[in-house]
């Protein structure tokens, strides 16, 4: 049989090539004298695989190569009554918070096996309470919600990154804001900054009030005042660093002097640079800055940017294990109501002594 698909394969012309040359489990099986669960076992790539000799799954492989066959996951999944999918709902998609997350959430996902759908919501109420419904008539075993409210989010296991909103069923993966806000203003205070400006995140990010509740608190017990004139607020639902660029003249027009800013995260820092560049101020000489995150690009903007690292992959890693620990469990079994993780203040260039 398969000497004759080596001979076929060889006078058929490409575009039929992909589904007439489709073989079945059972066919490699029998051609390798083997039994479908060990080859299930090593192209699922189970843990089991593991026990299986390497020259074995090697032949596996190759020969799964050499008939161009691929694992019939609908199949799979009808035999199994499971999608094997998860559903991650995120306000927008750019480089910044919610890619990092993603990243991170992949990576856990296709080690596992499982495939994924992400919905952007764009910070519409409408669409975040629909698309929760949409995935789940889609048939996802779990959900991920990323900085996104979590009051719809009810009858499946679903995690919450950057949720604070207790709501039975869910799984809340948060930051340790107090530790955070310690960390940025310990390090502004020990170069002798005193006047701090802060640019505090839009009333619909997660994090805004319980982050902006921390750095009240931290700043009163360094003796550090926070003056009204000294807060702008980011204003849109944009990712771009426009908005934290537009705050920053807010706060140069008020004249009120400062010798350091604390952002609400990295992007809007690298707005903020600019707006100061433009002011003819220098980043660090005359005003420190101190971003939140650690992005991507954090690292490789000039200045480098000092910030407070989230583990932001690893807290995507996190959600996506627990979800499916969650899902592998029965019904109504106990479930993590809160996981902490911590930040790290990364220091590059953007901060100095105060002059």
């Amino acid at each position: 049989m398969f000497e004759e698909m080596r001979r076929r394969k060889e006078e058929r012309n490409p575009a039929e090539k992909e589904s007439s040359e489709r073989v079945s489990l059972k066919q490699l099986a029998a051609h390798l004298g083997l039994s479908p669960t060990t080859l299930s076992l090593v192209l699922n790539e189970s843990p089991l695989a593991k026990t299986i000799p390497e020259v074995t799954r090697e032949r596996i492989i190759a020969a799964a190569r050499e008939f161009n066959y691929r694992p019939n996951y609908l199949a799979r999944s009808l035999r199994a009554q499971r999608s094997f999918t998860l559903g991650v709902i995120v306000p927008e998609v750019s480089d910044g918070y919610s890619a990092m997350v993603l990243n991170g959430i992949e990576d856990h996902l296709l080690n596992e096996g499982y495939f994924y759908f992400v919905a952007s919501h764009r910070h519409r109420a409408d669409l975040i309470e629909k698309y929760p419904k949409m995935l789940m008539d889609r048939r996802v075993e779990g959900l991920i919600a990323v900085d996104t409210p979590c009051h719809h989010l009810r009858g499946i296991p679903a995690v919450a990154v950057s949720g604070h909103d207790e709501v039975e069923g869910i799984t809340n993966i948060i930051l340790d804001h107090d530790k955070a806000a310690d960390l940025a203003l310990r390090h502004l205070v020990e170069l002798g900054h005193q006047q701090i400006a802060m640019l505090k995140g839009q009333d619909f990010s997660s994090d805004t009030e319980i982050r902006f509740k921390s750095i009240r608190k931290t700043a009163k017990q360094l003796g550090v005042q926070i003056k009204p004139r000294l807060i702008a607020e980011l204003k849109g639902d944009s990712p771009s660093p426009e908005l934290g660029y537009l705050a920053t003249q807010q706060l140069l027009m008020s004249r009120e002097p400062f010798t350091a800013l604390f952002a609400f995260n990295d992007i809007s820092a690298i707005g903020a640079i600019r707006a100061f560049r433009e002011a003819g101020k220098r980043v660090p000489e005359d005003i420190s800055v101190v971003g939140f995150d650690d992005i991507f690009s954090a690292s490789f903007y000039y200045p480098s940017l000092t910030t407070v690292q989230q583990p932001l992959q690893e807290m995507g890693k996190l959600a996506a294990r627990t979800v499916l620990e969650r899902i592998a469990r029965a019904p109504h079994s106990p479930y993590p109501k809160v996981l902490v993780v911590e930040p790290k203040l990364i220091i590059r260039q953007s901060t100095a002594t105060a002059s």
